[in-house]
């Protein structure tokens, strides 16, 4: 048996006796996980904001659409 497996040996029923079985939260380091991907979530959609209003597209007029037989482009009239 290795060293760590003697130390969880006499560490699990001192867990136990501490711990509510009928009671388990997060925590405070689940908090603090939540509170980053809240703030990485924020700071990507503040940047995607940020990015898309500086697109500037203006979409050329389709050649297909102006036929002379005045047939759409799907070839449907």
């Amino acid at each position: 048996m290795s060293a760590t497996q003697a130390a969880l040996t006499q560490l699990v029923p001192l867990a136990a006796d501490t711990f509510d079985k009928n009671k388990v939260t997060p925590g405070v380091l689940g908090f603090l996980v939540f509170a980053a991907l809240a703030v990485g979530v924020w700071a990507l959609m503040k940047s995607m904001n940020r990015h898309m209003g500086r697109v500037s597209f203006e979409e050329d007029p389709d050649p297909a659409d102006s036929g002379v037989d005045g047939s759409t482009a799907t070839g449907r009239s």
